[in-house]
């Protein structure tokens, strides 16, 4: 049973009603497209001539349109109905320690253009400078896609949302950084900013068009750092300060290793590229400086080395493994999801490290069931964290309202 705010109680009125129909409609548009109006109502429950009228709304307001016409045994052929994603985009950054990628996509998270990416400036108004160039050059080059509707930024660190700062992003070496204010200026666009655990884990939210799909589950994104996402209920999990999930940080040995929070032995500290490069090379490679030959190579130059029958580059990959998947473990004892999610470079590895990973979950999960919570991979071709960063302009409008 869901608890009673007083203070967040609204009156509701004659639209309240007509509104949350309105975010239905436009869900079971979004999950089922092409879809008649005829089986539109089918799946709300109601009349065919209550949902015309409210199609009818949707699309005068440009939201939804009538697409190709269906087959019918007999009677009229339905006319088909899709979010009207045209002629309007959402631009989606990624920053990382060391490089930001930028992405444009339609209302829906279709990839509508290459990726672009370009040298992370750890100076951040040099950085805001930069990227806003680089996203006014972007709008100009894609302006056949129709109007932008917005921003969305994913960061590897704690952020205020609804701020728009930076909190604190360790590998950036930021802290309390208004990053989106200024560049909502210079372009004259809503921008929205997320942590970019949370952001993958809203990318996973967005694309699920299954109704059996999981509404309770865990994105763990394995790169330069360690970001998860929790979903509860189908909803992301904030917190009291939007730093709820931050397991990353939670450490698996308080003697072990320095993270780069500042905190010895965390979870990140174990398992991030940066920590099996270190562990690959002997020694921490935050310490400069670096021959050129170490500073450029990458955990992919290891995996290729692993799968070359490199024996430390393998043990390199199974030291990590392992440790990933005791922080699963204390993942799932705290969240007890039905189902995890796992992004980043490291899963081009995943042949060669699941059953370890499989095996220290199995290791710390307090129950059995628990300890084979089913594990999905996510490669990193679909970058979740551009398709999140894109979500994050592109959702709200389907989001639906909470009713007491």
């Amino acid at each position: 049973m869901r608890p009673l705010h007083p203070q967040r109680l609204r009156v509701a009125t004659r639209g309240t009603t007509r509104e949350i129909n309105r975010r239905i409609a436009l869900n079971l548009i979004r999950t089922n497209q092409p879809i008649s109006r005829a089986d539109l109502a089918r799946l709300m429950g109601t009349r065919r001539g209550a949902v015309s009228l409210l199609v009818n709304e949707l699309i005068q307001d440009g939201v939804v349109f009538e697409g190709a016409t269906g087959e019918a045994k007999r009677g009229r052929k339905p006319t088909f109905l899709y979010i009207d994603s045209r002629k309007r985009c959402v631009v989606a950054v990624d920053i990382r320690p060391t490089r930001t990628f930028v992405m444009v996509t339609d209302l829906m998270g279709r990839q509508l253009a290459s990726v672009a990416s370009f040298p992370t400036e750890h100076d951040p108004k040099r950085f805001v400078a930069g990227l806003v160039k680089r996203l006014k050059h972007t709008l100009v080059e894609h302006k056949d896609f129709g109007r932008c509707q917005g921003v969305g930024v994913a960061v590897p660190g704690m952020v205020d949302s609804e701020a728009g700062r930076v909190l604190l992003a360790p590998n950036l070496g930021w802290r309390d950084v208004n990053l989106r204010d200024p560049i909502a200026t210079a372009l004259a666009l809503p921008v929205q900013i997320e942590n970019s655990g949370k952001a993958c884990a809203l990318a996973q939210l967005w694309a699920t068009r299954d109704a059996e799909a999981p509404s309770n589950f865990v994105y763990v994104t394995v790169s330069d750092g360690l970001g998860v996402g929790v979903v509860i209920g189908g909803e992301l999990v904030r917190g009291q300060h939007n730093i709820a999930g931050e397991f990353g940080h939670v450490p698996l040995n308080i003697d072990g290793p320095r993270c780069g929070c500042g905190a010895s032995g965390c979870w990140e500290a174990y398992v991030s590229n940066l920590a099996t490069l270190s562990r690959y090379f002997g020694r921490d490679l935050r310490e400069r400086p670096l021959s050129a030959d170490v500073a450029a190579f990458t955990i992919d130059d290891l995996i290729a080395r692993a799968r070359g029958g490199d024996g430390k580059a393998l043990t390199a990959l199974l030291s990590t493994a392992r440790y990933l998947g005791l922080g699963l473990g204390s993942v799932v004892n705290a969240i007890d999801p039905s189902h995890l999610y796992i992004g980043g470079e490291i899963t081009a590895a995943w042949d060669l490290i699941e059953a370890t990973v499989r095996a220290g979950l199995a290791e710390r999960a307090l129950t059995p069931p628990a300890g084979t919570t089913p594990i999905t991979i996510v490669p990193p071709e679909q970058y979740p964290r551009l398709r999140g960063a894109a979500a994050l302009v592109a959702a709200p409008s389907f989001a639906e309202g909470v009713v007491a």
